[in-house]
C-alpha cells in the first residue's frame, strides 16, 4: 500500500507530461499548417519591404467635397504590372460621388440620375478606376499618368514605377474632421494576388515648388499599402527552371506538370500547322495563354547551365523560354539566389543588380533585358527566348561543384517564384558515389515522425 501511495505522484507526473507534449504538438501541428497552407501569406524573404502604396494627397478643398493627386508607387525590387495594367478599386465611406478625373478614368459611371444640369464622372459606391491609354489629349494628362496602368519595378526602372491620377470627389467632407477616408482597397496588377490594407492618415506630404526654394504641403495625407502573395495569384507556378553541366551529360528537365497540367487539352505542338493561322498570337482579353505542349506546361522556361570551369572563374549560361503564344514579356525581370552571386565579375548579354535584402547577405541578384536589346521576351517561337553568360570569381572556401552546389537555391521570374527540380536530380560529378540524398521534405516528415515517436 505504501508502495502504490509512492508510485501515485510519479505516475500522475507523467500523465501531466504526456498532456502537456500532446498539447504542445497539437499546437505545433496548428502552427505549421497555418504557415504553410494560409493563403494570405505576403512575405517575400527576398523582397521583405516590397509592397505597392497608393497614397492620397488632399490639395485643395471645393463647396462639397476635395480634390485629390492620387500616386500609385510600386516598391517592389523585381514585380512589375504588366500589361493590361492595374486596376484600382474602393468602398466609399458616406454617399460621395467622383466629380471628375484627370489621368484616369472609372470603368462604369453607375447611375447618376439623380443629378440635375452637371452629371459627376462615377456615381458608384464602389467605383473601379484604370489608368488611361498612352497619347490621350494633354487636357487630360496628369504627371506619371497615362500607361495603360503598367509599372516597372522599383529595381529595374524607379522612374517609371509611379501612376498618379487626380480626382475631384464631391458629397465628401470638406475639412479634416469630416472627411471619411475610402475603405475595401482592391489592386488588380493586372490579375489577383494583391491584399491591400485600411487606409491610415500619415503626415501630409512636403512639395518643393519649381524653383525649389519654397515648400508646400499638402492639406491631408493618408497612405494604403497593398502586398502580393503568389499563392493567392495563382495555385499553380507560372514558371519551371531545367539544369545542366559540362560535368554531366545528363540533362534535368522541369518537372512534369510544374504549373500544371489543365491547360493541357488546350495546348498546341510547336510544329503544329495551326501555328500559321492569322492571329493565332493575338492576346485574348481573359489573358488565357495558348501554351506549347511540354510535359512541364508551364509559360516560361529557365535553363541554367555550368557551361566551364577555370582556375579562379566559373562559366554559367542562363536561358529564358516562352512557351506561350499569346504573351510577349515586356521589360521583364529574372532573379536568382546562389551565394556566389556576391562576386560576379561579368554579365555579359543582360543587365544585373544586385538584391542586398539585408546588410550580411549578398546572394541574390536581378538580371533583366538591355533596354532596347532584349528587354522584350517575344511570345513563343523561334524569337521567344533570351539569353546570357555569367562570370563568377570563386571563393576558394566555399566554391565546389559537389551536391548541387554550382545551381541557384531560388529562382524567380517577373515576381514569382519558379519550380525547381527535385534536390537528388541536380547534375551529379563523374564518379562520385550514388548516395541517394534525401529531400528536405523528407527530412522536415522524418523530424515530426521522431517527435511523435518519442512518447
Amino acid at each position: 500500500m505504501e508502495l502504490h501511495n509512492q508510485a501515485y505522484p510519479v505516475h500522475r507526473i507523467h500523465l501531466e507530461v504526456l498532456t502537456c507534449c500532446s498539447w504542445l504538438k497539437i499546437t505545433f501541428l496548428t502552427m505549421l499548417f497555418c504557415v504553410l497552407v494560409s493563403p494570405t501569406a505576403a512575405y517575400d524573404p527576398l523582397d521583405p519591404t516590397g509592397n505597392i502604396t497608393i497614397k492620397w494627397d488632399v490639395m485643395s478643398w471645393t463647396p462639397d467635397g476635395y480634390v485629390a493627386a492620387v500616386t500609385m508607387n510600386n516598391f517592389q525590387m523585381y514585380r512589375q504590372i504588366a500589361n493590361p495594367g492595374w486596376t484600382l478599386g474602393w468602398t466609399w465611406a458616406k454617399k460621395e460621388v467622383i466629380w471628375t478625373m484627370v489621368g484616369a478614368q472609372t470603368t462604369e459611371q453607375g447611375d447618376c440620375s439623380k443629378f440635375k444640369g452637371n452629371t459627376p464622372h462615377c456615381c458608384k459606391k464602389t467605383p473601379t478606376v484604370v489608368d488611361l491609354l498612352p497619347g490621350v489629349p494633354y487636357n487630360q494628362q496628369f504627371s506619371n499618368c497615362c500607361k495603360g496602368g503598367v509599372m516597372a519595378s522599383w529595381g529595374q526602372d524607379p522612374s517609371a514605377s509611379v501612376s498618379a491620377f487626380q480626382v475631384s470627389v464631391g458629397q465628401g467632407g470638406t475639412s479634416n474632421k469630416t472627411v471619411k477616408l475610402p475603405k475595401n482597397f482592391t489592386l488588380l496588377g493586372p490579375g489577383p494576388g494583391y491584399t491591400c490594407g485600411p487606409a491610415k492618415v500619415v503626415p501630409s506630404t512636403v512639395f518643393l515648388t519649381a524653383d525649389r526654394r519654397r515648400k508646400t504641403q499638402a492639406l491631408m495625407t493618408w497612405n494604403v499599402t497593398c502586398t502580393y502573395s503568389q499563392l493567392l495569384a495563382s495555385k499553380n507556378p507560372s514558371c519551371c527552371v531545367s539544369f545542366s553541366s559540362f560535368y554531366n551529360e545528363t540533362l534535368v528537365p522541369c518537372p512534369s506538370c510544374s504549373c500544371g497540367c489543365h491547360n493541357k487539352k488546350d495546348c498546341i505542338k510547336g510544329d503544329s500547322k495551326l501555328l500559321q493561322k492569322a492571329g493565332i498570337n493575338t492576346p485574348r482579353k481573359d489573358n488565357t495563354p495558348l501554351l506549347q505542349c511540354t510535359h512541364h506546361m508551364c509559360p516560361i522556361r529557365v535553363h541554367w547551365h555550368v557551361k566551364q570551369n577555370y582556375k579562379d572563374y566559373w562559366r554559367v549560361k542562363i536561358s529564358v523560354t516562352n512557351f506561350n503564344y499569346r504573351l510577349n514579356y515586356t521589360e521583364w525581370t529574372l532573379v536568382a539566389q546562389h551565394p556566389n552571386l556576391n562576386n560576379i565579375t561579368q554579365v555579359f548579354s543582360f543587365d544585373y543588380k544586385p538584391l542586398v535584402a539585408y546588410q550580411s547577405i549578398n546572394d541574390t541578384g536581378m538580371f533583366y533585358g538591355m533596354k532596347f536589346y532584349n528587354d522584350l521576351l517575344m511570345e513563343a517561337g523561334p524569337l521567344g527566348n533570351v539569353q546570357s553568360e555569367v562570370l563568377m570569381q570563386k571563393d576558394k572556401n566555399t566554391f565546389t561543384f559537389k551536391q548541387g552546389w554550382a545551381f541557384p537555391r531560388k529562382v524567380y521570374f517577373n515576381g514569382d517564384e519558379c519550380r525547381l527540380p527535385p534536390p537528388d536530380a541536380y547534375p551529379s560529378l563523374p564518379n562520385s558515389s550514388h548516395v541517394d540524398s534525401v529531400s528536405i521534405l523528407k527530412m522536415a516528415a522524418s523530424l515530426l515522425l521522431i517527435m511523435f515517436c518519442i512518447y
